[in-house]
């Protein structure tokens, strides 16, 4: 089965979504803000946040859709998935690592490396992890900003079977790619040590890390899943819930491994985007109750039958 459009990478914030989408546009080349959502009188007693405070943005960096989400403090966001940036030269390297370094968390110096002639690993300021590469944007097939994925703690030693189980779930997908450690390395021998796949045209990254990290996967960073039609909906949330896969309130999931997903229909965006605030009402106030989203249902109360 096809997704409609481009996954989304979703960043949960407590209260600092506009603010860093205005500076991540500012940062990256080709980048736009497109769309804020604001949140309504209507289920507030869930979501506990102040009437036209902003729930969401949505922005583009490099051509690569990203939101932000006003969740509140219950989710922070950790380097498990970071987002891994080719740059084709050391001009533009040290400019880049330059703006997400300041005031953020060095992980690994901008330095040479085997793979890479500059490189470095950041947690910027609002504690989204980067991995700034000098490189070839081919490599990637052009896209400028990938997710990387590590697996890590209980998960360590997995990323191979995610990486096939991913590809298996979402049609038109490949691997690109999968170099192990060998004997002698850091990590033990077999694990990955760098995966490259396309997920239905959009290239993601993997790796294993048996090191003592003090996080794992968790809601700080999701990824939507467009969907058109209600079959879609139950076949993503089935797939990527099968095994051990948990679901959540509001179309949210975790699979097998631990990473969230939101599986949603495309149409309820556009309800939400509506000048008509009782219909934006009615449409919050259903899609709250919701595990799984029933589009029906949302396009029931968005009509007020």
């Amino acid at each position: 089965m096809t997704i409609q459009q481009p996954f989304t990478n979703c960043l949960w914030f407590d209260d600092q979504a506009e603010e860093a989408a205005r500076f991540y546009t500012s940062v990256f080349p080709d980048s736009s803000i497109d769309y804020t959502t604001r949140y309504g009188a209507a289920g507030y007693e869930i979501h506990q946040r102040p009437e036209g405070s902003v729930m969401t943005v949505e922005f583009r960096l490099s051509g690569v859709k990203f939101m932000g989400l006003n969740g509140g403090p219950y989710f922070k966001i950790n380097p498990s998935i970071s987002f891994f940036v080719v740059c084709e030269t050391a001009a533009e390297t040290d400019a880049l690592w330059g703006k997400l370094s300041e005031g953020g968390m060095v992980m690994m110096a901008l330095d040479k490396y085997d793979w890479s002639e500059k490189y470095g690993f950041v947690q910027d300021r609002f504690g989204v992890s980067w991995q700034i590469s000098q490189g070839n944007i081919k490599d990637t097939n052009g896209q400028r900003i990938t997710p990387s994925l590590m697996y890590v703690k209980e998960q360590a030693g997995r990323a191979e079977e995610a990486v096939r189980f991913y590809t298996s779930v979402f049609e038109g997908s490949a691997i690109q790619g999968i170099l192990k450690n060998g004997p002698g390395e850091n990590e033990p021998e077999g694990m990955v040590k760098h995966a490259q796949f396309n997920l239905a045209g959009q290239e993601f990254m993997a790796m294993d890390s048996t090191m003592d990290h003090s996080f794992s996967f968790n809601d700080g960073v999701s990824f939507v899943v467009p969907c058109k039609t209600q079959s879609e909906i139950d076949y993503y949330w089935n797939k990527l819930t099968e095994d051990g896969g948990q679901g959540g309130p509001c179309g949210w999931l975790k699979d097998k491994f631990g990473v969230s997903w939101q599986v949603e229909p495309i149409q309820l965006a556009q309800m939400l985007k509506s000048p008509d605030k009782e219909k934006t009402a009615r449409v919050t106030n259903a899609f709250l109750k919701m595990k799984k989203f029933d589009l029906q249902k949302l396009e029931d109360a968005f009509a007020g039958k």
